[in-house]
C-alpha cells in the first residue's frame, strides 16, 4: 500500500462541483492499493501516517507528527500510484489491486483512521476528483507498506 503524503494548510476534494472532503492543517494522503495488499499493509501505513514526524517543533525542525499537533487527515484513493512506469511511454496498471479489493482496503484504512483519529475526510472512491491543496513547505513524502513477499521496501 502506498501513501503519498503532503503536509498542507488547506486541502479539498471536489466531485462534479460539489465538495466531498476538506481539511485545514494536516495531511493530504493519496492512497494506492497494490495487488497482494491486506489489512496488515493498511495498518502499517496508518501507523506511519499518524506518527511520521513532518510538522515543525518550536525550533522549526520536523519533530512533530499528525497526532502530536492534533492535525486533520484527508485520504484520497488514487490507483495510479501503483502504476508500472519502468518502460515505454504509457503506464501499466497490473500492479494495482482490482477495483473491488482496492475499495475494500481503502474503506478499511478509512475506518481504522476514524477509530484512531476521529473525523477523517475522504475523496470519493473511483470518482473523477479534483484535488486542490496548499502544500506547506512544500513537504511531500512517499510511504510504502509493501505487500508480503513483494521484495519491495
Amino acid at each position: 500500500m502506498i501513501g503519498l503524503l503532503q503536509r498542507v494548510t488547506h486541502a479539498e476534494v471536489r466531485v462534479a462541483d460539489r465538495q466531498v472532503g476538506a481539511i485545514e492543517t494536516g495531511l493530504l494522503v493519496l492512497v494506492g492499493v497494490e495487488r497482494g495488499d491486506s489489512e496488515s499493509q493498511a495498518d502499517r501505513l496508518l501507523e506511519r501516517l499518524c506518527t511520521y514526524r513532518v510538522f515543525p517543533d518550536s525550533e522549526g525542525r520536523m519533530n512533530r507528527s499528525l497526532q502530536d499537533i492534533g492535525g486533520q487527515l484527508l485520504l484520497v484513493s488514487q490507483f495510479t500510484l501503483a502504476a508500472d512506469t519502468r518502460s515505454g511511454t504509457r503506464p501499466g496498471f497490473s500492479p494495482a489491486a482490482a477495483p473491488e479489493e482496492g475499495r475494500r482496503l481503502f474503506d478499511y484504512l478509512v475506518g481504522r483512521a476514524r477509530a484512531r483519529l476521529g473525523a477523517v475526510q475522504t475523496g470519493e472512491f473511483g470518482a473523477n476528483m479534483q484535488v486542490s491543496l496548499t502544500n506547506d513547505g512544500p513537504v511531500t513524502f512517499w510511504l510504502q507498506a509493501p505487500p508480503e513477499g513483494s521484495g519491495k521496501g
